[in-house]
């Protein structure tokens, strides 16, 4: 009974500073394989994320909720791990882009561009779009948006595991006290 006094908050936070640097050093193996704007390798750490919520969730509810979880309390513990791991992974984001590779913005800008001259945009359109774009990519700013879109993504994958982690039920002694109650 001691277990379900745990907060969601203690309780999820290895899981989630785990998940964060297991994210980070995966942007780390990007990008020192210079393979960081790589986008079909970038869509592994989703299935990182989504692998690493699973296991968070089932431990949460396994160690701390003996074995009985809500759809609520699912979500709740995804959406918690997501934010230990987002924040980890926004203030590598940061580093990486203010002080390892500041160089590493005006990459992105060009690769942008060349994507969109591929689109067939006009020189106009473009330079509107790279002033845009330029005055959004900080690296505080980049920094501030991946933990949005960690916490964001990881509510997204939360809301699908939690139906199938969910194990709604009464704890085994639950019926014994409720007897004695009447």
């Amino acid at each position: 009974m001691e277990q379900n006094r745990t907060s969601v908050w203690k309780a999820t936070l290895n899981t989630g500073i785990f998940l964060g640097l297991v994210l980070v050093l995966y942007s780390l193996l990007l990008y020192f394989t210079n393979q960081i704007t790589n986008k079909n390798l970038g869509y592994i750490s989703l299935v990182i994320d989504i692998v690493g919520l699973y296991l968070g969730i089932s431990s949460f509810r396994k160690n701390y909720r003996d074995g009985f979880l809500s759809y609520g309390q699912a979500l709740g513990a995804g959406v918690v791990i997501s934010l230990y791991a987002a924040i980890i992974s926004g203030i590598f984001v940061y580093i990486l882009y203010a002080y390892i590779d500041p160089d590493l913005i005006r990459k992105l800008l060009d690769i942008s561009r060349d994507k969109l001259m591929e689109k067939g945009m006009t020189d106009q359109q473009i330079e509107m779009s790279m002033k845009i774009s330029s005055k959004i990519m900080k690296p505080w700013f980049m920094g501030i948006s991946s933990v949005f879109n960690g916490v964001f993504f990881g509510t997204l994958i939360s809301l699908i595991l939690g139906i199938f982690l969910k194990r709604e039920g009464e704890a085994p002694f639950a019926e014994t006290t409720t007897e004695e109650g009447e």
